[in-house]
């Protein structure tokens, strides 16, 4: 069963989550933060690819997904956004892994049902949906819900076109 790989990436804080999908059901293997010290933007960059390259040896995702960047209205807090969402790019794409991108409303849709939920709502979908004990912390329960939001894209393309398209939803995005 594959195993799916969210990261909400961020230059201080970069949320991962890793499910594994049995038929329609979403398994909660694991989720946390990458936290990053230094205010040496290469060396965060550098913590940021190091964390995701080891969460993907640790768990051998089969799929990679991803925050897309938004508009921000600090043109340089978007541009360090940007540099942490490559650095977990190139650790995927190292990996072999295929990358989906989706949008801050795809993912809040998936989850919660409206695009314009609060973080607290996809918090407690996320555990909901996982069957957690608790909450996760913001930043990781925005993570697992990419990865949940790719599942769910995931289950919609075997809906409308079956297995084989869904296939190779991984390999042409």
């Amino acid at each position: 069963m594959p195993i799916i790989l969210g990261v909400d990436p961020g230059s201080r804080i970069t949320g991962y989550g890793v499910i594994q999908c049995q038929g329609r059901q979403q398994i909660y293997l694991g989720s946390g933060c990458i936290r990053t010290q230094s205010d040496d933007l290469p060396s965060r960059l550098k913590v940021i690819f190091d964390g995701i390259s080891e969460i993907i040896r640790q768990y051998q995702p089969d799929e990679f997904a991803i925050e897309r960047v938004f508009l921000a209205k600090n043109a340089d807090s978007a541009l360090k956004l940007g540099q942490a969402r490559g650095a977990a790019i190139v650790a995927a794409t190292n990996a072999d892994l295929p990358v989906a991108e989706y949008s801050a409303t795809q993912i809040k849709n998936a989850v919660v049902g409206t695009g314009r939920a609060q973080k607290s709502q996809v918090q407690h979908m996320v555990q909901q949906i996982l069957k957690l004990p608790s909450a996760p912390q913001a930043d990781a329960a925005d993570a697992l819900g990419v990865a949940l939001c790719h599942f769910h894209t995931y289950q919609s393309l075997i809906a409308m076109g079956g297995k084989a398209s869904a296939r190779t939803y991984g390999r042409y995005r």
